[in-house]
């Protein structure tokens, strides 16, 4: 028993909803994107998860908060140097790129929102702009999944843990050196 690594529940049930709910309502979106309607109700969805997500970032369990992993930019750069040198530090909940990461997909899932239901309204049916900047947005979606992906495997390969398992179980290794509390 002495040899099993100690482990804390970093991520709380409402997070691991949230990620896992997002993920196939985005991917079946994209899967569905030529069946209006289902794809229409899949951004409801994701609207509706948005939301939860905002209010869970103010009110839930601590790395769940934004207080807890938005990062500044001067800590922001200084982790992503240190990432680039091969000594970033190993965090317990998001580390400084990963908050960067929830910042930016928050903001263009919400992009797609909004212009998904822009384009169901009578001031902007038919409207290029709109439906281009839908476009623009569901591509940059899948550049951040992309590097999102990413980093989840190289943090995973850097700091030896299955952070993929770690969303589904909730629980993160807890470690005497290198990891912040």
């Amino acid at each position: 028993m002495a040899d099993e690594p100690q482990t804390l529940r970093v991520w709380d049930f409402g997070v691991r909803l949230f990620h896992w709910s997002l993920v196939f309502a985005v991917t079946s979106a994209w899967v569905l994107a030529e069946e209006r309607q289902i794809h229409r109700w899949l951004g409801y969805a994701v609207g509706a998860l948005i939301a939860f997500r905002l209010v869970w970032g103010l009110v839930g369990t601590r790395h769940a908060r934004f207080s807890d992993f938005v990062p500044g930019p001067v800590r922001l750069v200084r982790y992503l140097g240190d990432l680039l040198r091969g000594r970033e530090a190993r965090y317990l909940g998001h580390n400084p790129a990963g908050g960067a990461m929830i910042l930016a997909l928050l903001a263009v899932l919400s992009a797609l929102v909004v212009t998904g239901y822009m384009m169901g309204m009578d001031r902007y049916f038919g409207a290029e702009w709109v439906e281009e900047l839908h476009e623009v947005a569901a591509n940059g979606l899948l550049l951040l999944i992309g590097l999102h992906l990413g980093g989840v495997v190289l943090a995973s390969l850097r700091h030896k843990e299955n952070l993929v398992k770690a969303m589904i179980t909730g629980d993160k290794r807890v470690d005497d050196h290198g990891a912040e509390h």
